[in-house]
């Protein structure tokens, strides 16, 4: 089934977490515990170097945001089914209906993100930063990219070798 409203997508993942989620805890613990690393790595170097707040004052005074409606739909099941094992709630409603589904009043409420989410510096954000520090990022975060990518796939096969339980 392709959902055509993220509410379905959530509720896909909400439906195979539930079945999946004690397997997927002791399978995927060292995936887990890995990209957590990778992500708050990340997370501390687009804090220290500013982007977080760059971006929240671009959102608040230039109105708009990168994370825009429709940038949701790039999330899959087992990028979501991460996210929950990691203990995030995912949303009920849209915050703001001119962005992404996942975008709250304090940012991002996901904690696993989508590669396009992680990866993409505007043209602002090149300018005020420079090269060098643009070079800092983006190798920081390929690693944040690398082991996202590996825990959806653990999970994936996870979902598609076992039988619900």
């Amino acid at each position: 089934m392709n959902p055509s409203r993220i509410e379905d997508l959530i509720e896909q993942a909400r439906e195979a977490y539930i079945a999946y989620e004690p397997l997927l805890k002791h399978a995927v613990k060292e995936f887990m515990e890995e990209t957590l690393k990778a992500v708050e790595k990340s997370r501390v170097v687009f804090q220290r170097l500013g982007v977080s707040e760059i971006c929240r004052q671009c959102d608040k005074e230039e109105g708009g945001s990168c994370c825009g409606a429709g940038i949701e739909y790039n999330y899959t099941v087992p990028l979501l089914i991460a996210n929950m094992l990691a203990g995030v709630n995912l949303p009920i409603s849209r915050f703001d209906e001119k962005s992404c589904y996942f975008l709250g009043p304090k940012g991002c409420m996901l904690l696993f993100r989508h590669t396009l989410c992680v990866n993409f510096f505007c043209k602002k954000l090149y300018d005020l930063l420079g090269a060098e520090q643009i070079v800092l990022l983006q190798m920081t975060i390929g690693d944040e990219i690398d082991l996202t990518f590996k825990l959806c796939e653990a999970i994936y096969k996870i979902m598609q070798t076992s039988k619900k339980p």
